[in-house]
């Protein structure tokens, strides 16, 4: 891997794959929604919509032609701390892919009609979102765990929200959010480090020069959200507050989530869908942020199955100080760290992991200090992970036939 700062400060990072013939190609800024403005919930995903719509120089059209006419294909993502605009390329197409993305940010023009049409694309978005609840409870999830809070709103925003986001909003928020300190070009691949520095700074020049603003910070709360739906299954998230990506046992709760309901051969894998045929879909997962984190349980399960299945969800957790042990640890450890090893052979992966690490930490990914970090966590790193979990109140989110769940006091004293 290989860092330069530009002039501007820009950070170009590569990582550098010669046993392949192609080269991922994206530039990471480190702001989401979560340093929109309540008022503004949605802009930053907008703005991600709009910067594919048309720039000075090319139209929405030449945009998608110029990256398809070589093979290549292109898109972004918005987060809740980042935001991600990337291309896949053969290694001899890098320098568009980097003159394309680099006009797409900095040039957009941001047209109204096309405006008005995205605005109707996003809304169409969040439909189908609310309409899919395995995805729209992960929302809900966020707004229990941190209520009124930059943290717990939605990444897509509100209908009513983006239906009143103007021109002007989307440009100072560019103005205001896209300097070139938050931003890193990450290519890995095929690529030539010094050649691409030299394409970098001569196609990013009007990146604004400016420190991205301070996060308000944000703590967990906790609590309940049960949204009430005719549907066939009910869905349900059961979570608590987890860890930053800079707490020092951020390595422990990745390993404990594995443990817990990480795989096939995870406690709650084992016990609610293969012993019991309580659920199709159990899994756990963390979500880090810069301040604070969660880790949560997905079940997917019937309104009669429901009655059994979340008191073993509970149990499962509170057992783990007492059972646990060196092979189930040993395994744990093995899936995380061949996870990671396998991600190696992908150039997106491995582009996303080096932007995002630096735009974390500073710095690029040391492979080998990483494992080195998941070596170290023993069993009583694990059993004071769970302890520590259990002194906040749980969050709680449900959508379906909610009344054979559980109330909220009753699954806070099983966790007791």
């Amino acid at each position: 891997m290989h860092v330069t700062t530009l002039d501007n400060k820009l950070t170009v990072a590569t990582d550098s794959m010669v046993s392949v013939d192609t080269a991922s190609v994206g530039l990471w800024i480190g702001v989401g929604t979560r340093h929109e403005k309540s008022s503004e919930n949605g802009l930053a995903h907008l703005i991600e919509h709009m910067l594919f719509k048309g720039t000075v120089k090319r139209d929405a059209v030449t945009i998608a032609r110029e990256i398809e006419n070589v093979g290549g294909h292109i898109n972004a993502y918005t987060s809740r701390e980042q935001t991600a605009y990337y291309a896949k390329v053969l290694s001899g197409d890098v320098p568009l892919a980097v003159e394309l993305l680099a006009d797409i940010v900095q040039n957009s023009v941001f047209d109204i009609s096309e405006l008005d049409c995205e605005r109707s694309v996003v809304v169409r978005e969040i439909a189908q979102i609310n309409d899919t609840p395995d995805d729209v409870i992960f929302d809900y999830f966020q707004a229990a765990a941190f209520p009124n809070q930059s943290l717990g709103r939605p990444v897509l925003g509100s209908v009513e929200v983006v239906r009143s986001i103007k021109r002007q909003l989307l440009l100072n928020y560019i103005a205001r959010m896209y300097g070139s300190e938050s931003c890193v070009l990450a290519v890995a691949g095929l690529v030539d480090h010094e050649r691409l520095v030299d394409i970098a700074a001569e196609c990013f020049t009007a990146l604004p020069k400016i420190t991205t603003k301070a996060l308000d910070f944000c703590h967990y709360v906790g609590g309940e959200i049960r949204v009430e739906r005719e549907l066939e299954q009910l869905h349900i998230i059961l979570g608590f507050r987890g860890t930053s990506f800079f707490d020092p046992d951020f390595y422990t709760i990745q390993l404990l989530s594995v443990i817990y309901g990480g795989g096939m051969s995870s406690r709650l894998f084992q016990e609610v869908r293969e012993r019991r045929g309580l659920a199709y879909s159990i899994y756990s997962f963390t979500s880090a942020y810069l301040d604070d984190g969660l880790l949560g349980v997905y079940l997917g399960t019937g309104v009669k199955e429901v009655v059994d299945a979340i008191p073993i969800v509970c149990d499962q957790l509170m057992s783990i100080p007492d059972t646990l042990n060196e092979s189930e640890l040993a395994r744990a450890k093995v899936q995380i760290k061949s996870s990671l090893l396998m991600s190696r052979e992908s150039t997106n992966s491995r582009s996303e992991h080096l932007a995002n690490y630096f735009i974390i930490h500073g710095k690029a990914p040391n492979l080998t200090n990483i494992i080195d970090n998941i070596e170290a966590v023993d069993q009583s790193s694990i059993r004071r992970m769970v302890r520590r979990l259990l002194k906040n109140p749980p969050t709680l989110t449900s959508i379906g036939l909610t009344k054979t769940l559980e109330n909220y006091d009753k699954i806070c004293a099983r966790l007791s």
